[in-house]
This record gives structure tokens, C-alpha cells and sequence, in this order.
């Protein structure tokens, strides 16, 4: 997503008092406020006043708070953010108190895309900087109020251990004897930031801060939410896209103890009950009649067909490089190719919920939400409240993926909650969450490659077929008829001769949302890139790594990690008989990743994923335990969707409910895995879904290696393999 958002560069010569600003807190004490770069326009263009959008505050009793922007939602947030300041400031990452930023988009917004959203693999690398100099200032105005009140030079003090030390005279303060004075002095011009030689947190492994409370169930998600007097609804939707509520009799549902009310809206009943389990009852209770309306005979079938019947079409021209028709027409081999993907669901381990208490004057929403800014916009509009009278508590959120950059949940909550006068707790059930789910948008790619006389590309098409997600959810980052996320990946981070590029925008039915989904773009079009690499490569009677080193010239750290994979994966050694190696490649979100897959397909054509090395450069490491983490849980999710996932529509209706129909990987099937990092200086890249495009691929890739039979098309069906 950071790919297709993000604004460009911002360098417009600021100055650090510009960026940084100190002042007493309330109740005493440090306040290092900043506005985050990129933004500065915005932030003084309104209102002419300085506007931060998040603020360090350092108590009289050394304690450090940090609000922060970006939400937890598994990927290690509330321990990477605090490490930046904890890093600069001198002080232990358990001295640092995260608080989740309020629901603002002008004074919160995530510095790399321009509002507040967390997505696109950013925290970490939109405020790696940032924090480090906010944590930097502090540290700079304790030392110059330690100095102040002992007499003698900054220069001749040192932070440490949250304490200002002056080691010539053996005297000691801690920051907060020192946050009152240090509050009233200037901010520094310039303030230094340590040489990556000198960091004590950063690069060092370190327990996350989220996990203990996590572990005994003291962690708040938006699914804890209880505010006093709250009711539970349990809500079904029309299960016939972009359908709508005909008829509902009540009384079968309120016949039943604890049940209190039946609610509806323009397409969804809810029933309101004392607890969960009498609100579901409530609801199996119901007979409802629904109208499908236009979309009753919808299929997948249908859906597909003119999804091909898209991709025949021309397109919008997105990259073009040199001559490609020169180059075919003198090619001494050809191959074209059409590769697809279906629709894909989050199915994230906490269903979508939201908890809202609407009242005349004001309105709460309780819910996880990677997007609270437009939570708080989309109440406001339904309610009829101003903005300012709308208030989101953001909690911790049971996985997003992609799924919390919605506010589609949010608004059915809050037409529900309007029509009672106590909190409201809407919870949708497994199936309801993954039949009424935004989906990763299914695609038909039409690929071409020309080869040279030594079976080298020599040019390269990729036409992309498929929905816009941005032009649904960003109009802006819309332009020219091309989404930048469906098309990103499409030729890989390999330089081809010759290149051409095209996108073909294909809607599906009304009431089928295209959203982001981990990785995204990057998900569909790698599988493809790198699966007809692989075919290139088998014409060639060449090896995968060898291959890809001339088409990776203009990425030197690309083919680093091929060489360090090859080495740690054993790819040059025997493998038993009936298994198969796979290779992929991919440069997303500021980071360069690859992995091999070792499989085996038995009889029955039904793939086992026995191991997978993952070698990562992802620049500078904030916890490389985290690292490892985000790898395994990226694989583990890619491997999912590349072995089972597909939604599917008959009569106008999902197929998938539960995880009966939608299946996830087991433990039983789980791979052995590991991860390897080059080490790197650079600074850091995106880590959380880098893994989820380069593992179908390579999974796919070593299922030829090991039957023959290439696969073009996810999910793997063993069906295909069954006589391989």
C-alpha cells in the first residue's frame, strides 16, 4: 500500500525548531512535541499555530509516555516505537509508557501516507526517524538542564540509564529532577542522533512489551470492550450480495430468555440480548426474508468469465520501456502465459465488532481499528454529530491484514446503535465475518516473455486484470484510470530490455468490496512474475539463482540474499526422492526478501510443505526477533492462501463460512522454518508482509521442481496433481 500512497518527498528545509518543540506538561513535566516531516504544511496551514501530531511527555517521576500512531495488531508496534525513543533518550525500553493516539487525522497521521492509517508495512520505516529525533531532543534538553543547575558545560555530562551523569565530579540526576528546567529551555537547532555503532536497543532482541498481559488475558481488544450498561447484538446480513432486508417477524427471537430487542437496518437484523449466546440464539430463531435483487444468480463462474472476456481488452498503458514488438519479432523463443488469483478473505482469529453508544448529544465507538480517523468520520455522518462530539477508544486488534482499513462494520454498528439508548455491542459470528468480508481482489493476468539466443529475456509484458481497491478506497491515489496497487510487482525488481505494462480495471458485482489484503498487489503479481521467471528459467535448462543475477543488476543487495539463501537452504544439495525445491524474489515495502520452499506431492496430488528458508534484508533491524517473528507469521499466512484459499459464489452467495469451508493451515501441517537476515545499515524497510508474497511462488515453483506440472493458478489443486 506505501507504494501506491505515499506523497514523495517532502524536503522543503524546515527547521528542527519547526520539528520539535518542548514545553511544560500538564501536572509537570517534559513535553517534546513534533510534527512529523511531510506533513509541516498541513499542520500550519490551517490554523497558522503549530499543531503537533504526537508528543513525547517525560513525568517528575522519569517516566517517559509516548503517544504513538500506529495501532498493535500483532506486528510488534507498542515494542518497535518505544525502542526509537528509548534508543535516543538513554533509557530502558520498560521506562516507556505507550499511549494509543486519539481518532485525528490532521494531528496523528501516519507521516509516510499523509493520514492516520496503519498499513502498508510503515510504522517502522516512516518513524524510524522521527522518533529517534524526538527521543534525541529530550535527551539533549535533560543533559542542558543537568548542566544548568550543576554549572558547568553540557559537553562535560552524559545521559544514562535515565539519569544525567557528570563524571568528572561524580554527580547524578534523574530525568525527572531535571524534566521542570529542562522544560523551560530552547530547542536545540541541531540535534545529533547515535551512529548505528553505538545502539544499545535497536538491533538487539527484545521481549515484546505487549505479550505478558497478552498471556494471562489482562490485553483489552475491541472485543473486551464493556462499558456500563451494555447490551449484545448479534447481527446476520443479507447473505445475497449488495441485497436487501424484505421481512422479519420478531417474536421467535424475543420468546427467548435475555433477549431484549430485534433491530433492523436496509439489509441486517440484529438481535439484541443481555449476553452473546441469547443474542445468537435470538437470531437462529428468525425467519428472514431477504431480496437478492440483481445479483441472485451471481456465480463464480460468471464472475470469472467476464473477468477473461476483461482481459482481451487493451488497457491503460502503466510502463513502457524500449521496443517490445522489435524485440519479439526478433526472439529466438516465445511464451505467453495467463495466470490467475481468486478472492481472498482476512478471516483475521478476532471477528469484526464494535461496541457504540449513541446519544443525543455525543457518540462512543469501543472497536480495533487500523483507520480511527474515518471510524470517528463515518459515525459523525450517520449520527448527524459533529466530528468533535464522536469519540473512538482504539483498542488492540485480534489480527488486521487488511481487514480494519474498513469502516463498512463500523456503520452497521452504528445505524443498530441509533436505534437504542444504551451501549451496543455488535458482534459478527465467524461466518458472518468471513461471508460479508472486503475482499483481496480476484485477477487474470496475461504474461509474455521473449528470449534471446542463450534463453535471457529480452522483453517483458504483464497485463493486469482485475478490480481497483484505490479507487474505492482512495480516489485520489486513483489516477489515470491506473491503481498503483494492482499494478505494483508487475515486472519485479528485474530490469528486462524491453517492458510494457498494462492495467485493465474489471469491477465484480455491486456489494464485493476489493480491499487490501497482506501484501496486496505485491501477493498477486509476484506469484505471477516469479512463476513465469521459473518457466524461463526451465527453457533455459538454467539454475533459478544463476539466472536471476544478470536481471538483478540494478539491486546489489537483491543478490546478496540469493547468495545467502542458496547457502542456508542447502540448494545445491540431494534432495529424497518425490521432493522439489522452489525459488522466489521479491523488493516490496523497502525490503528485499526470498525464499525456498522444499515440498512433496503424494498420490492423491495433495502438496506438503516440509521446509522454508526465508532470507531477509530489510536495512537496519529494530528487534531482529521480531523479524524472525514477522517471517514465520507472513509464511504461515501466504501459505494458508496458497494452498486453500479461495472465496467462491453461488446463487449470489459466498460459499465460505466457517473454517470448515475457508481452511487455515494446521499445526500438524505447519512447515520447519527459518529465517535469516543480511546484515545491513541501510535504514529499515517494511517486514509484515514480505514473506506473504514470496511463498506461493516458491511453493509452487518447488511443486514443479518435484512433479513436472506447473500450476498457474492459486489456490494449488490437488486435482491437477493427482496425475503428475
Amino acid at each position: 500500500m506505501i507504494d501506491a500512497l505515499r506523497s514523495g518527498d517532502d524536503s522543503d528545509g524546515i527547521s528542527r525548531r519547526g520539528f520539535l518543540k518542548a514545553g511544560m506538561a500538564v501536572g509537570g513535566g517534559l513535553l517534546i512535541s513534533f510534527t512529523l516531516p511531510g506533513l509541516m504544511r498541513g499542520a500550519f496551514a490551517e490554523s497558522g499555530e503549530f499543531t503537533p501530531n504526537a508528543y513525547v511527555r517525560i513525568d517528575r517521576e522519569g517516566r517517559v509516555f509516548l503517544t504513538i500512531q500506529p495501532v498493535e495488531m500483532g506486528q510488534g508496534t507498542y515494542t518497535s516505537m518505544p525502542a526509537l525513543i528509548a534508543e535516543e533518550l538513554e533509557v530502558g525500553l520498560d521506562r516507556v509508557i505507550v499511549e494509543h493516539a486519539p481518532a485525528d487525522d490532521k494531528r496523528y497521521a501516519n507521516p509516510a501516507l499523509g493520514f492516520q492509517v496503519t498499513g502498508g508495512s510503515t510504522s517502522v520505516p516512516a518513524n524510524w526517524k522521527p522518533l529517534r529525533e524526538a527521543g534525541a531532543a529530550a535527551r539533549v534538553l535533560l543533559v542542558a538542564a543537568a548542566a544548568k543547575e550543576w554549572g558547568v558545560s553540557a559537553d562535560s555530562c552524559k545521559a544514562e540509564n535515565g539519569e544525567v551523569l557528570h563524571p568528572a565530579s561524580g554527580r547524578k540526576l534523574g530525568y525527572g529532577a531535571l524534566v521542570d528546567t529542562a522544560a523551560t529551555l530552547a530547542v536545540p537547532e541541531s540535534v545529533p542522533l547515535k551512529d548505528p555503532k553505538n545502539f544499545k536497543l535497536i538491533g538487539t532482541p527484545a521481549k515484546r512489551t505487549d505479550s505478558p498481559d497478552k498471556v494471562v488475558g489482562k490485553a483489552v481488544f475491541g472485543i473486551d470492550a464493556r462499558p456500563e450498561g451494555m447490551k449484545v447484538a448479534a447481527i446476520m446480513l443479507c447473505p445475497i450480495i449488495g441485497g436487501t432486508l424484505d421481512d422479519v417477524d420478531p417474536a421467535p427471537a424475543l420468546a427467548i430468555n435475555g433477549v431484549r430487542q430485534v433491530l433492523r437496518t436496509d439489509n441486517s437484523v440484529a438481535v439484541v440480548a443481555d449476553h452473546t449466546g441469547a443474542a445468537r440464539k435470538g437470531l437462529a430463531a428468525l425467519n428472514i426474508k431477504w431480496n437478492g435483487g440483481a445479483n441472485s444468480t451471481v456465480s463464480s463462474e460468471q464472475m470469472l468469465q467476464k473477468m477473461k472476456e476483461a482481459s482481451e481488452q487493451p488497457g491503460i498503458q502503466v510502463r513502457s520501456e524500449g521496443n517490445v514488438e522489435d524485440a519479439f519479432a526478433k526472439a529466438a523463443q516465445k511464451l505467453e502465459v495467463t495466470y490467475q488469483v481468486p478472492f481472498l478473505a482476512h478471516a483475521c482469529l478476532e471477528p469484526v465488532n464494535c461496541t457504540v453508544h449513541v446519544r443525543k448529544d455525543a457518540c462512543d465507538l469501543w472497536l480495533g481499528i487500523q483507520v480511527p480517523a474515518r471510524a470517528k468520520s463515518v459515525a459523525a455522518q450517520i449520527t448527524g454529530l459533529p466530528e468533535e462530539s464522536v469519540q473512538v477508544h482504539n483498542h488492540l486488534i485480534g489480527g488486521g491484514f487488511g481487514r480494519r482499513l474498513e469502516v463498512d462494520f463500523v456503520a452497521d454498528a452504528v445505524k443498530l446503535a441509533k436505534q437504542v439508548d444504551f451501549p451496543l455491542k455488535v458482534i459478527w459470528s465467524r461466518e458472518e465475518d468471513t461471508r460479508h468480508s472486503t475482499l483481496r481482489p480476484a485477477h487474470y493476468n496475461h504474461l509474455s516473455a521473449a528470449l534471446d539466443s542463450e534463453g535471457l529475456p529480452i522483453a517483458w509484458t504483464h497485463k493486469v486484470t482485475g478490480a481497483s481497491i484505490l479507487a474505492r478506497w482512495l480516489p485520489a491515489a486513483f489516477k489515470d484510470g491506473i491503481d498503483g496497487d494492482a499494478v505494483r510487482d508487475a515486472s519485479g525488481p528485474y530490469a528486462f530490455p524491453n517492458l510494457s505494462v498494462h492495467y485493465v480495471r474489471h469491477e465484480p458485482p455491486s456489494g464485493i468490496l476489493p480491499a487490501f489484503w497482506r501484501g496486496v498487489g505485491h501477493t498477486q503479481n509476484a506469484f505471477m512474475v516469479e512463476g513465469l521467471l521459473d518457466e524461463l528459467v526451465h527453457m533455459a535448462k538454467a539454475d533459478p539463482f544463476e539466472y536471476r543475477y544478470p536481471l538483478l543488476k540494478d539491486h546489489p543487495r537483491a543478490i546478496e540474499v540469493l547468495k545467502l539463501l542458496r547457502e542456508k537452504s542447502g540448494w545445491d544439495t540431494p534432495l529424497p526422492s518425490g521432493h522439489g525445491r522452489g525459488l522466489a524474489l521479491t523488493y516490496c515495502f523497502s525490503t528485499y526478501a526470498a525464499q525456498v520452499a522444499e515440498v512433496s506431492v503424494n498420490a492423491n496430488g495433495e502438496v506438503r510443505v516440509h521446509r522454508v528458508t526465508s532470507v531477509v534484508d530489510c536495512g537496519i533491524a529494530i528487534n531482529p526477533d521480531s523479524v524472525v517473528a514477522q517471517v514465520q507469521g507472513g509464511t504461515i499466512f501466504g501459505l494458508t492462501a496458497a494452498l486453500f484459499g479461495n472465496i467462491t459464489f453461488k446463487d449470489g452467495r459466498m460459499e465460505q463460512g466457517n473454517f470448515d469451508t475457508y481452511r487455515m493451515l494446521r499445526i500438524n501441517e505447519a512447515p520447519l522454518m527459518e529465517t535469516h537476515r543480511v546484515e545491513s545499515l541501510e535504514a529499515p524497510g517494511g517486514l509484515g508482509e514480505v514473506s506473504t508474497v514470496t511463498i506461493a511462488p516458491a511453493v509452487v515453483n518447488a511443486v514443479f521442481a518435484a512433479t513436472g506440472k506447473r500450476l498457474r493458478s492459486l489456490p494449488i489443486n490437488s486435482g491437477e496433481l493427482r496425475s503428475a
